[in-house]
């Protein structure tokens, strides 16, 4: 006799978009920007208002989503640093309870290839006798080698891959996508390789259709055809999986994350997403052009003066017309996403696993996009990097069908233990976060015992005359936003209640001087709390 329902694990579809902060979709605000499908599922489910990340960086909060564990914990403290292998993770677990497990579209556990003489190395300041090579860092394991190659993009471009090494993380089956917009390589490159016989007349700058309507960096109209851009290809590959999935194992529950590298730089929307939007109908963000800023993003102003590189990863400065054009090309490679996610679930109803079906919507972190004049992110930690949207629409279970707000301050860090929660599957030792699975279920559920969701960053790189990185941790509550660093001029505070925008830093005010020490202590309690139980003992001495 067939189980019921209510008592199988449900099927859980992770759908991740990338630098995609929560005020770019319809459900949250945005009048302009039109996501249907996306706001759909939050219309049928939970929508956290207040939902951070672990990292502002792509590979270390990717990290903390698979593995339930701060940065500073998994070691991914920011990106080039491959996660552990030996590192369990949640999607781990699911496979070991019996769910097929697949990833389509960008992982980003592992590095792209993306390198240069600027990246921390052993240093030897002293001139003193240098230690053997495998003795230079406090961990013997690099991660580096056999195992930590998979994304590493070079070796696919030049064909010594063509395939991830599975079991991946925990995924059984993965299609692989490694870069962003009309650029992305790996399986997806492969694959384009099929349908198209000259794939690289198509793609980049200097293949680009002509519009002299657009001047912004990192801005060009591609030759892709939208049916063979990435985010198509992701979108067909997810439907293709669940078919074959429904064909062949129609009893099994499955775990699918579909990772979309969309709506990150360069801003490549094909066809007719380019014209979507139209630059003059773009308002201004709020901040732009205003002041007093804070000292971090007076930093990419200056850098920015100074000549600094507008077309690689680090954050710059726009002009008015720059941050219109950048903000419409955005809403386009989202709208593509949004019809994306309407062919999965169109795929799903028509295979009948629709109301057996969690879904959830997140991103690996935001973007400045035109606040205080900047664009793209870095170890800054104002509300557009930092926000990103979380939906969880489960109709397995009625009370959690009915469109509400998560009543908690939540983040990256509680999406594995929430999942783990929902399939029924206890969690490992060393997990961090909150199951969410109460408040989803019920918004009368008492506050978590908490003071907030802690986010931490790291520099890459020793900054020019500097002798150390440059680290922050924030802490961030209902109402508040604590930033606390070593060097003191990077310090903040803001009453996001009053000050939404995040314009006036009140850390050295004498009447905010109360609320600041308070809220250091509650960082500190929860720094505390964040400790890490791994591994467990061998004995009890």
């Amino acid at each position: 006799m067939p189980v019921p329902t209510t008592q199988r694990r449900p099927n859980i579809l992770l759908i991740v978009t990338d630098q995609h902060r929560a005020d770019h979709l319809g459900c949250y605000g945005n009048t302009i920007l039109k996501t249907p499908h996306i706001d759909a599922l939050a219309a049928r489910g939970v929508k956290a208002d207040r939902f951070y990340v672990a990292n502002t960086t792509c590979m270390s909060n990717r990290a903390t989503l698979m593995t339930g564990r701060m940065p500073s914990l998994h070691g991914v403290v920011h990106n080039g640093i491959n996660l552990d292998r030996r590192h369990t993770t949640f999607v781990e677990l699911l496979r070991d309870a019996g769910y097929a497990t697949a990833l389509i579209g960008k992982s980003h556990l592992q590095a792209f290839g993306y390198d240069s003489p600027a990246k921390r190395a052993w240093v030897n300041p002293a001139g003193a006798s240098a230690p053997a090579q495998d003795l230079r860092d406090a961990r013997k394991d690099q991660r580096c080698g056999a195992g930590y190659t998979n994304e590493w993009t070079p070796d696919w471009k030049a064909g010594q891959r063509s395939g991830v090494e599975t079991p991946y993380y925990g995924f059984s089956h993965v299609d692989l996508c490694t870069l962003h917009g009309d650029q992305v390589q790996a399986d997806y490159a492969n694959w384009l390789a099929s349908q198209h016989a000259e794939p690289d007349s198509l793609r980049g700058r200097e293949n680009a259709i002509a519009d002299p309507r657009y001047c912004a960096p990192q801005s060009w109209r591609t030759r892709v055809p939208e049916e063979l851009y990435p985010s198509a290809y992701i979108g067909g590959k997810t439907c293709e999986w669940l078919e074959a999935h429904a064909a062949h194992h129609p009893g099994q529950a499955f775990f699918l994350q579909c990772s979309f590298p969309d709506p990150h730089h360069p801003f490549t929307p094909p066809g007719k997403y380019w014209d979507k939007y139209d630059p003059e109908d773009i308002p201004l963000p709020a901040t732009f052009g205003k002041t007093p800023r804070s000292e971090l993003v007076e930093r990419i102003h200056a850098y920015t003066k100074n000549g600094g590189d507008r077309e690689g990863t680090a954050a710059f400065a726009v002009s008015e017309r720059e941050c219109r054009e950048i903000i419409a090309l955005t809403y386009g490679m989202i709208s593509m996403i949004d019809d994306q996610v309407g062919n999965i679930m169109a795929t799903l109803e028509r295979l009948g696993m629709d109301e057996d079906t969690v879904v959830i919507f997140t991103s690996d972190h935001g973007d400045f996009m035109g606040d205080f004049g900047v664009m793209l992110k870095g170890p800054i930690h104002h509300q557009g990097v930092v926000r990103v949207p979380f939906i969880w629409r489960d109709c397995a279970q009625a009370p959690i069908c009915d469109a509400r707000e998560l009543a908690v301050v939540a983040g990256t860090i509680d999406i594995a233990r929430t999942i783990l929660d929902r399939a029924g599957i206890a969690p490992y030792n060393g997990i961090q976060g909150l199951s969410l699975m109460p408040w989803i279920r019920s918004s009368e559920v008492q506050a978590p015992d908490r003071s907030g969701i802690v986010i931490e960053s790291e520099a890459v790189k020793v900054p020019e005359g500097g002798r150390t990185r440059m680290r922050l941790r924030s802490l961030l509550t209902q109402g508040r936003r604590l930033t606390l660093s070593g060097e003191p001029k990077l310090c903040e505070l803001y009453d996001l209640e009053a000050d939404p925008l995040e314009q006036h830093n009140l850390w050295a005010e004498p009447r905010w001087q109360v609320e600041r020490d308070r809220l250091i202590q509650q960082f500190f309690l929860e720094q505390l709390s964040l400790g890490d139980e791994s591994p467990l003992p061998a004995a009890v001495a």
